[in-house]
C-alpha cells in the first residue's frame, strides 16, 4: 500500500491517471504487470481499465449515479466487466458488507452521508475485482473522524483482497496505514520512504518531508528507509 505526496501541481494526479490508463505520457515508460501502457492500443487500454484497475475519487459523484441505490451502483461495473463471480446482486451485497454498508444497500445517495457515499464508491471500485486500486484524495471531502475510518477501511480491504493500492493524499494520517511513501516534486520522484517496522518513525519522517503537501522547502533526492530500534 503506497502513498504519493507532494505540493499542488507537482504531478501526483497526473501520475495516477497514467498508471490507471486514463492518460498517455508523452515520453518515458509505464509498465504495469508486464503491460506497456505507453504503446498499448486503445482497445487494450480499455480492457486494462475495465478489468485490472479500480478508481476512487475525491468526489464520490465521479464513481456513483445519484438516482440508483447503493447496491445498483455496485452492480453496474460488475455487469460491465462481465466478471466471472457470483451473480451481480449477490456480489454487490458482499462488497457492501465488506465496506460496512450492507444495511444501506437500498439507499440512494441523498440518503447517505458523505462518508457513506465514499464507502459505496470504494465498493464500486472493487466491483471488477481489480489488481490495482487507485485513490485520488479519497478523504478530501470528509471530516477527520470519517477520514480515519476510511484509511482503516482501505488498509483492511488492501489485505483482504490482496490489492496493490496507490493513494494520492495531503492527509498526514495516511502515514498510519501505508507501507511506502513517494514524494513528487516538479513531476519527478524526490524522496521514497519505506516503513519496515515502526509506523511512528515513518510518520516522523513524513512530517520532515512535508506530507501536508504545501511546503516549498527543497526535498533531497534519494531513498530513505525507516528501521525499528
Amino acid at each position: 500500500m503506497m502513498a504519493i505526496i507532494g505540493a499542488s501541481g507537482s504531478g501526483k494526479s497526473s501520475l495516477l491517471n497514467i498508471i490507471g490508463g486514463l492518460d498517455r505520457p508523452s515520453a518515458g515508460q509505464i509498465t504495469v504487470n508486464g503491460r506497456n501502457l505507453l504503446k498499448a492500443p486503445d482497445r487494450e487500454l480499455e480492457d486494462y481499465r475495465l478489468h485490472d484497475v479500480g478508481f476512487v475519487w475525491q468526489q464520490s459523484a465521479r464513481n456513483l449515479i445519484p438516482y440508483l441505490t447503493a447496491q445498483e451502483n455496485v452492480e453496474l461495473p460488475i455487469i460491465a466487466a462481465r466478471a466471472r463471480t457470483a451473480p451481480p446482486a449477490q456480489r454487490a451485497r458482499e462488497l457492501l458488507d465488506a465496506v460496512g454498508l450492507l444495511s444501506h444497500s437500498d439507499h440512494r445517495l441523498a440518503q447517505l452521508s458523505g462518508g457513506q457515499q465514499q464507502r459505496v464508491a470504494i465498493a464500486v471500485a472493487l466491483a471488477n475485482q481489480p489488481q490495482i486500486l487507485l485513490a485520488d484524495e479519497p478523504t478530501g471531502e470528509v471530516d477527520s473522524i470519517t477520514a480515519n475510518q476510511i484509511w482503516q477501511l482501505l488498509r483492511e480491504l488492501n489485505r483482504r483482497f490482496n490489492l496493490t493500492s496507490i493513494i494520492v493524499s495531503h492527509d498526514r494520517d495516511i502515514a498510519r496505514v501505508v507501507d511506502r511513501v513517494i514524494g513528487i516534486r516538479d513531476g519527478k520522484i524526490s524522496t521514497e520512504t519505506v516503513r519496515q517496522a515502526h509506523s511512528g518513525m515513518l510518520e516522523e519522517q513524513l512530517s520532515q518531508e512535508g506530507i501536508n503537501g504545501e511546503s516549498s522547502e527543497a526535498l533531497p533526492f534519494g531513498r530513505a528507509a525507516c528501521r525499528s530500534r
